[in-house]
């Protein structure tokens, strides 16, 4: 794809989102006032780096503006009352309040994540990638993904794709998702880690569909009701 239509194509998705909020359909699972402050304005770009930001974040350490490179050997946080949005080549991160993220990468590719703390919305290439949070293990491959890392549990959403979850003394569990379907508690348990079913919550569709635009590409739901679905 070209610049050109790359551009063009960027400020279709922006349009179809912004009329989506505007018209109320995204209901329930609509645009944080982040997101939405940003769509409304015209000012989300696809900025390689550091993309958006609301607040403050660091990149190794050093205080990070838009613009700021972020590479996929890096490590970014985010500070209180803080977000950022994050595109490292064909992969996009929104990163919420108190998020650090470590990345690895492998021949010149993001390949490892380790979720130290906090919640982070993902979209990524079609690669393998290894998560590390906290004591889980999931590998994917290009997929959506939201989790949430906490004292006592891990927070998982397979938006949609396939991963493998991995923890100590449990099997390895297979998850293919189309829509949000298997939402995770994922526990420290007496002799192994569980996984166990949860709630959707804390991410949307529209967040997705606008991290996929900063790289160029549409989430597979295109087409489906927002999830949830709107009463």
């Amino acid at each position: 794809m070209t610049k050109k239509a790359f551009n063009v194509a960027l400020l279709e998705r922006r349009k179809f989102v912004l009329h989506l909020a505007a018209s109320g359909t995204l209901g329930a699972a609509g645009l944080t006032g982040f997101m939405s402050r940003a769509l409304a304005k015209g000012d989300f770009p696809a900025i390689p780096g550091v993309n958006r930001l609301e607040g403050r974040a660091t990149v190794n350490g050093r205080e990070a503006k838009i613009g700021t490179p972020v590479g996929p050997k890096d490590r970014v946080s985010t500070g209180p009352s803080s977000q950022a949005v994050i595109v490292i080549q064909d992969d996009a991160f929104l990163l919420r309040s108190n998020t650090t993220l470590e990345f690895a990468e492998t021949r010149g590719a993001l390949s490892r994540i380790l979720i130290e703390a906090g919640s982070v919305l993902s979209v990524f290439g079609k690669k393998p990638v290894q998560i590390r949070a906290r004591k889980a293990t999931i590998g994917i491959r290009g997929t959506g993904a939201y989790l949430e890392v906490l004292p006592d549990e891990v927070y998982f959403c397979l938006c949609y794709g396939e991963a493998d979850l991995d923890g100590p003394g449990m099997p390895t569990k297979n998850i293919v998702t189309r829509h949000h379907e298997q939402p995770l508690l994922i526990r420290d348990g007496a002799a192994a880690m569980r996984a166990e079913p949860g709630p959707f919550r804390n991410h949307s569709d529209a967040e997705l569909t606008l991290l996929e635009s900063l790289v160029g590409r549409e989430p597979p739901f295109q087409g489906l009701a927002p999830y949830p679905a709107v009463r």
